[in-house]
């Protein structure tokens, strides 16, 4: 109430007095106190007319004036209502006394916005009341007649009026099942927002929330058109968006579509009809589908469409006979094995459910057509899989098509530096599952075809300045080095050798150029490990490697005794010295080549760390 907290109503005149005394008089009555001193929500000083204690009727017309009279204050009025609104825990859900007259009455009040505010939020806190009346019913059509005038007055109303819009659609929806085709041309007008309607794409959701609770009443066969009326206004506004081609969809703010699949998920939550979910999402996948496909990189999105998919597989997971049943439909089969079975925030505990499905029902290509999409915005769990089954037989070849999948769809995603860039979350956590895998099951990663496009991919994006996804492609590469020191590691060295060895001069080059200028100097430990694990783990290649790398940089920026000693260095990394030992003479290389700026770009331009991150492989 935004009068009543700030004004007193003591020196109103005799007609506001007259309202307050009705109003007031209400609200002594249904908490059935004796006078308003005892009631503490009735701090205010309340100038009660004389006489009328015990009345609860009109008393000559003193509402009346007030609802013909629109430039009458109002002010009194919605003080009143607002302590009765305030009480409604308090009254009896089978109150039949005072509580009609007051439902009378709300329609004779000025049409005022802020008058309607309260009047709308009072109508939501009496939902219950509404339901359990026997007369409660008739005052629905003319008070949800409020509630859209509400909508259509300001923002403010239109708030109220949209919250308690769910609370009589929550409290009543037995008895408005009757009366869904009005129910739809609110909403409609509503969430279109072409109508005169001022309610704000949050405050929708609660008509969302409405309509989804009373399609819940709904008999089966009546509940699917409804599920699919409910969705049609996010449905078309996405598939005109996707229409548009996948360069606009992709340059579209994110909350363009958020709405959309927040709309989706609330109306999943509530229409607890898994037969109409179930045709609805089956019609749904082709515009998730595309959106999974140009978006996967949007973190806001995918978390809102996911939101989606979650309460939808909630709906079929109560349902036993869609666990099972074969006469689904095969689209149907494969969305609720989806996201049963490979559910992103489910993926590590349902690992082995999944397997199930997979020998039995579930498609691989949609598998992994969701895979993709949610992957890598569910890095922890599915970072949990190789640690968990990596050493599984059982597992192997379940986890060997989790592993293609995701890591040859990121690598189609990043294929420039400007992809790392702009992506540096997917470059991040690609390389660090990739490195889990290799830690864990590399029996499964390294004889994969995605490896050698992996091992590419980190060359691209080496020096993405992005200091996590940097580190999680070095601390990849380095474990490529330290392959041997891994479970089952041993048997690979021969599938790695044969990948790493022909693009070594430019994994090596790019190394050093890290080394002295391409990255920041905080990150010089993790690069000289990396540079340090090529040399011992390739010996005399990598120091040959090394040698060509050094002697393209310009006498001008590196001494001949820098670049022995820190040939020296590598040479005893070879032999297996002690790293530690190791680090001074190349800190000091490192140093000289960024001893300016001069000096760094010329060193810069002579390795070249972003041309020929690629060699050809004979």
């Amino acid at each position: 109430m935004k009068w009543a907290e700030n004004h007193e109503v003591s020196g109103s005149n005799p007609s506001e007095t007259k309202i307050l005394g009705d109003f007031f008089l209400f609200v002594i009555a249904l908490v059935g106190r004796g006078s308003a001193r005892s009631f503490p929500v009735l701090a205010i000083h309340i100038p009660v007319r004389p006489g009328c204690e015990g009345d609860f009727g009109f008393g000559g017309g003193g509402i009346s004036h007030c609802g013909k009279d629109q430039n009458s204050d109002w002010r009194p009025a919605e003080a009143a209502l607002y302590c009765i609104k305030a009480i409604s825990d308090y009254v009896s859900d089978i109150e039949a006394e005072v509580m009609p007259q007051i439902m009378s009455l709300l329609p004779k009040l000025p049409h005022q916005p802020q008058l309607l505010q309260t009047v709308c939020l009072t109508i939501g806190a009496y939902s219950k009341w509404l339901d359990a009346s026997s007369n409660g019913f008739s005052h629905l059509p003319t008070l949800i007649d409020i509630l859209v005038r509400g909508m259509s007055t300001c923002e403010d109303s239109a708030a109220a009026a949209a919250l308690a819009f769910r609370h009589i659609c929550n409290d009543c929806k037995k008895k408005l099942c009757g009366s869904l085709d009005g129910l739809f041309q609110i909403y409609q007008t509503a969430v279109i927002g072409e109508g005169p309607f001022k309610v704000s794409a949050e405050d929708s959701l609660h008509l969302v929330e409405a309509l989804s609770m009373v399609i819940t009443e709904l008999p089966s066969e009546h509940a699917k058109k409804a599920l699919e009326a409910v969705c049609l206004p996010s449905v078309a506004q996405l598939q005109e968006m996707i229409n548009q081609g996948p360069q606009v969809l992709g340059q579209k703010n994110a909350r363009e579509l958020t709405v959309h699949f927040d709309r989706l998920a609330n109306i999943f939550r509530y229409v607890n009809h898994p037969e109409a979910v179930a045709d609805a999402i089956q019609k749904l996948w082709p515009i998730f589908k595309a959106i999974f496909d140009v978006r996967a990189w949007d973190m806001r999105t995918m978390e809102s469409l996911c939101r989606a998919c979650k309460n939808a597989w909630c709906v079929l997971n109560s349902e036993d006979k869609y666990h099972q049943d074969s006469s689904l439909s095969p689209t149907m089969s494969k969305w609720y094995e989806l996201l049963r079975g490979s559910w992103g925030l489910q993926l590590g505990r349902c690992w082995r459910k999944y397997k199930d499905y997979m020998d039995n029902t579930i498609s691989r290509v949609f598998f992994i057509s969701l895979v993709k999409s949610l992957s890598f915005h569910f890095k922890q769990q599915l970072d949990l899989l190789p640690q968990i089954f990596g050493s599984d037989p059982s597992c192997a070849n379940y986890l060997k098509v989790l592993i293609e999948s995701l890591f040859s769809h990121t690598a189609c995603l990043l294929t420039k530096i400007q992809d790392f860039t702009s992506r540096p979350d997917i470059a991040d956590d690609c390389f660090l599952l990739a490195s889990r895998c290799i830690r864990y099951c590399p029996q499964l990663f390294f004889p994969s075809t995605v490896f050698p496009s992996l091992v590419d991919c980190a060359m691209i994006g080496i020096t993405v300045q992005h200091r996590e996804a940097c580190n999680s492609i070095l601390n990849f590469v380095s474990d490529i080095f330290d392959l041997s020191n891994s479970t089952n590691g041993e048997s690979c060295l021969s599938i790695r050798d044969s990948v790493i060895i022909p693009r070594g001069p430019t994994i090596t080059r790019i190394l050093v150029a890290c080394l002295t200028g391409a990255l920041p100097s905080s990150r010089l430990e993790t690069v000289t490990y990396a540079l340090l694990a090529l040399t011992r783990a390739y010996g005399l290649k990598a120091l040959e490697w090394a040698k060509e790398c050094v002697s393209l940089i310009p006498s001008t920026a590196v001494t001949e005794l820098e670049r022995t000693r820190f040939l020296q260095a590598l040479s005893d990394a070879a032999s297996g010295a002690n790293m530690n030992g190791l680090v001074v003479p190349i800190d000091e290389i490192s140093e000289v080549c960024r001893r300016n700026r001069t000096v760094q770009e010329i060193v810069q331009g002579a390795l070249r760390p972003l041309d020929l991150n690629i060699v050809a492989v004979s």
